[in-house]
């Protein structure tokens, strides 16, 4: 949302934060060179950025992705014999 050119933020409070989290935030902030705050705001934006989705994939395309490593099968195959005469119903 934009307001006279500036884009408006949203801030949150987060209530009843385990204290051991609180400074595994505050060691990793500092890790980063960044405030608490910061850090936050990063975890979050990489944690709900939305993930590229894989392409969807055909059910001939996943069976043959899952036996190809195996290798193929070479099958000898018979003779066709010569097409019979359909029945004749006089």
């Amino acid at each position: 949302m934009q307001v006279s050119g500036h884009i408006a933020s949203a801030s949150i409070t987060i209530r009843n934060l385990d204290p051991a989290l609180k400074e595994r935030l505050r060691v990793r902030a500092a890790q980063h060179g960044q405030s608490m705050e910061a850090e936050a705001r990063r975890i979050l934006q990489t944690a709900l950025t939305p993930q590229e989705t894989p392409p969807v994939r055909h059910l001939y395309d996943r069976i043959r992705a899952r036996f190809a490593p195996l290798g193929g099968v070479d099958l000898e195959l018979p003779p066709r014999d010569l097409v019979r005469e359909p029945p004749r119903f006089d």
